[in-house]
């Protein structure tokens, strides 16, 4: 059997016991990349394939060659034998306490399996208490804090249910999902080195529950830790991989992954939204766009992930475009945290911050724990100038995944602000560690170091090094490199940076103050070395402008040209009285 065809079956059989387990988000997922397999050409029908028509394109779009869809030389997968259910048909007592779980009933669901043993019915049964649980402790956050409010309420369940799965563990009597949910409970309690063990144990012996790849993701914070880990070579490995690099900040390792897995997944969604992601993080805005109208086009209600196109959207400053995808989610489902995010970002754009810090916090109404929403909201703050809010919505941020290098660069932008340029070079230290290849941050932390009470210009010069060496796509880097230099007496060097900065802003055809300064101090230092023929060249440039650097070149040409007619002054001093 082929691999096309093993995934294809693996996957049919998952969704139908991740469906029967309640399990729907890893069932949706699995559902997703099952779809999204490759059809063989023979089998082509207009019912089979129209889901998947949008993708192909971008796969044509995006992909350099063809991708084999069986695994690269040297590489196999190994066989993972679906699990067998131990209950062939579902007891009453199951399927009873299924309904009830399915309305959200959780404790009438866990009563009714209270006497069940079989491992099905234990798994549910437990998962139901922990849910029940979760559900509490959001109520009692509410009551205690509000909405928005911290809180140290926990889930109220997990030390009853941490005793009773370590129980069935030591006997023996878990099956993976049991697994994955006593991992979960370890992690909630804080042993996340046992917790990573046992989530291990649950994906090598079943790989097709993406919640439980997911939660190890989780708690693989270093890429150390990563390595550590000892997985099957299931080719459910290879989306876990892809994942993690993502949320490592590996972006090119995720996706070299990707586009390898797009060899059997042509079709998946998923995949090109993740590819996607990576390349918004590598800031490559217009291959970002192209893939989210083609999966819009896919998939017309789709509203996840589409909060990061609407980011794309606010920085290419696309108002037509935003207003569209802000009254598509509206009409498709408004009370989504993505949906708010997006309606959020179309009123930032237009300057009506107030407005959009309202849909900012009703998505963390929706989802207090939804990071992009605290972000956001925190550049909104400081756009308002209420610093101690965009300090706090930061702070918020960094406490939901302190790899998150935006809020730590806010952080740093609003120390900046309140003029605390210690306390903004901390935080823009921890941002450009987290996200060593983006210019805009080390040109922030070289401004810090340039304020009157730093004043530490050599440190500056050093991180606009990093950020022209980043591709600064706000070309500032060279010209702050060019001056600094120019500050510290080291002419050579702020020529060389300058005639840089003037290479680079005649092939962006980009005119401006940037460009009169360049010539200006390059035709003065060509003069000053008797360059006079590069000097003539600089000087000539600027007679095209109508300010004063007109007549400043004129008076320059002038001074030349009779430099370079008039005899040489004697000196009487060497002639003997």
């Amino acid at each position: 059997m082929s691999l096309t065809e093993s995934c294809r079956n693996e996957l049919r059989t998952a969704i139908i016991q991740l469906n029967s387990r309640c399990l729907y988000s890893a069932a949706k997922w699995a559902a997703e990349q099952l779809v999204g397999i490759k059809q063989d050409p023979a089998k082509y029908t207009p019912s089979n394939t129209r889901f998947q028509r949008g993708s192909s394109s971008i796969c044509r779009r995006f992909r350099t060659n063809e991708i084999s869809s069986t695994p690269v030389a040297g590489v196999s997968y190994v066989s993972t034998p679906v699990m067998e259910e131990d209950e062939v048909v579902d007891s009453d007592f199951y399927l009873l306490a299924k309904s009830y779980f399915d309305c959200r009933e959780y404790r009438r669901a866990a009563h009714v399996l209270r006497d069940q043993t079989g491992k099905k019915s234990v798994f549910l049964r437990c998962y139901a208490l922990y849910l029940a649980g979760e559900k509490r402790k959001e109520e009692e956050m509410i009551e205690l804090e509000g909405p928005l409010g911290k809180s140290d309420a926990v889930n109220r369940e997990l030390i009853s249910l941490e005793r009773e799965l370590s129980t069935l563990r030591k006997n023996g009597t878990m099956d993976p999902f049991i697994l994955y949910l006593y991992g979960l409970v370890l992690k909630d309690k804080g042993s996340e080195n046992l917790a990573r063990t046992v989530l291990v144990e649950s994906v090598n012996s079943y790989p097709w529950n993406w919640n439980s790849w997911l939660e190890l993701q989780s708690l693989c914070t270093t890429i150390d830790i990563l390595n550590s880990i000892n997985l099957n070579n299931h080719w459910m490995k290879d989306f876990f991989l892809a994942s993690t690099y993502q949320e490592l900040r590996m972006h090119n390792e995720a996706l070299t992954k990707y586009e390898y897995l797009q060899g059997t997944f042509g079709f998946s969604n998923y995949l090109q939204a993740q590819i996607a992601k990576a390349q918004y993080s590598l800031r490559e805005f217009e291959q970002v766009e192209v893939v989210f109208e083609e999966l819009l086009r896919n998939d017309p209600y789709r509203v996840e992930d589409m909060d990061m196109y609407s980011n794309v959207l606010y920085a290419k400053e696309c108002f037509s475009a935003l207003s569209y995808l802000a009254h598509r989610v509206f009409t498709t489902d408004k009370y989504r945290p993505e949906s708010c995010c997006i309606i959020g970002n179309y009123y930032s754009l237009k300057g009506q911050h107030e407005k959009s810090v309202v849909y900012f916090r009703r998505a963390l109404k929706l989802n207090k724990n939804y990071l992009s929403a605290w972000t956001l909201m925190g550049h909104e703050y400081v756009e308002m100038k209420n610093t101690p809010a965009a300090i706090d919505a930061y702070r918020r941020a960094v406490d939901i995944k302190p790899r998150d290098y935006r809020a730590w660069y806010g952080l740093g932008q609003a120390y900046e602000m309140m003029h605390m340029p210690f306390y903004a070079l901390h935080y823009f230290r921890k941002s450009v560690f987290l996200q060593p290849n983006d210019s805009r941050l080390w040109i922030a932390m070289a401004q810090c170091y340039e304020t009157e009470q730093l004043h530490m210009l050599e440190e500056a010069i050093k991180c606009y090094r990093r950020a022209a060496n980043c591709n600064d796509s706000e070309a500032i880097a060279l010209n702050q490199l060019a001056k600094l230099h120019h500050a510290l007496g080291r002419d050579e060097e702020a020529a060389f940076y300058y005639k840089k900065d003037l290479e680079r802003m005649e092939a962006e055809e980009r005119e401006g103050p940037n460009m009169v300064e360049a010539l200006i101090f390059l035709a003065t230092h060509c003069r000053a070395h008797n360059r006079f023929e590069d000097a003539e060249v600089y000087c000539t440039r600027l007679l095209d402008y109508t300010g004063p650097e007109k007549e400043t070149a004129k008076s320059m040409l002038r001074g030349m040209r009779m430099a370079q007619s008039s005899f040489p002054a004697m000196d009487v001093e060497h002639f003997p009285p």
